[in-house]
């Protein structure tokens, strides 16, 4: 029942508390492909706040807003709404400081067999643009930093491999499929095979047989959510820019979208570095 008192009041942190375990428990059954119902959710929160149900829908794209940010997955349907306020930062910082599993997932949670199995591959759609950078604030970008979703992608080695295995997948059916069984044959996953140091994850041709080094990027998170580069990727698409190129994969848990970056990668991203190297001589 609606609290009448609570018209135009802010949400207390117990009711932020709620509100984004509730979004959690719905995106977790999306994400493993389990059925739910969002208005049994919403009427539950209504019925546990007294707040209204467009004050409850409002919050829950509130939340798809800060993980859109955060370059994590949001609930399809729950478009992200960005005027909101820094108590469901803290909220939202609150909760993943104490479950951290939908954050760092298992090792196991990353099977490309299925989709490569049934040849359900990403397809190459364009790149997002490059757009002009925002300063974002104080807190969020506290949020951000602390959540790193690049470092964590980066750090996620099963993650990583399931990736590059359903790319992989992917380059050798584009080459059956152009009529040259004879390259899709020589398509090599070099990361596994001699292991990290080439600059490039796999081996690949274009349909007149020049070289691709593909280099594969993978992510939980959305198109736009940034990823990290080693020092011997970059100076290979300096080198070799005619051959490499970068798939960037997304949305993995989801639905497994994909596109393609081509050198001066300067162009079409925006490089900063992060770390440096310290020596004594």
């Amino acid at each position: 029942m609606v609290d009448q008192n609570k018209y135009g009041t802010d949400w207390t942190d117990s009711e932020l508390d709620l509100i984004v375990a509730d979004y959690f428990a719905m995106l977790t059954a999306e994400l493993r492909g389990e059925r739910y119902v969002k208005a049994h959710h919403c009427r539950e929160v209504m019925k546990l706040t007294g707040r209204t149900h467009r004050s409850v829908e409002s919050k829950h794209m509130n939340i798809s807003a800060v993980l859109d940010q955060l370059g994590r997955p949001t609930i399809a349907g729950y478009k992200p709404y960005p005027n909101y306020q820094r108590s469901i930062l803290q909220a939202i910082e609150r909760y993943l400081a104490k479950e951290p599993v939908l954050w760092e997932p298992a090792a196991n949670d990353f099977d490309a067999g299925g989709v490569v199995d049934g040849l359900q591959l990403p397809f190459l759609e364009p790149p997002p643009l490059l757009s002009p950078s925002t300063e974002r604030p104080e807190g969020l970008r506290r949020l951000v930093h602390k959540f790193d979703a690049g470092e964590r992608d980066f750090r996620n080695r099963a993650l990583g491999k399931a990736g590059e295995e359903v790319v992989l997948a992917f380059e050798r059916t584009r080459l059956e499929a152009e009529e040259r069984p004879d390259l899709a044959r020589k398509v090599r996953w070099v990361a596994q095979e001699d292991g990290d140091g080439a600059g490039y994850d796999i081996l690949s041709f274009d349909h007149a047989g020049r070289e691709r080094f593909v280099e594969v990027k993978t992510t939980l998170g959305n198109r736009m959510t940034p990823f990290y580069l080693t020092r011997n990727e970059c100076a290979l698409s300096e080198e070799r820019p005619d051959a490499f190129r970068l798939v960037r994969l997304y949305a993995f848990a989801q639905d497994r979208r994909a596109f393609e970056l081509e050198p001066p990668l300067s162009e079409v991203v925006r490089l900063s570095p992060l770390t440096f190297e310290a020596r004594f001589s």
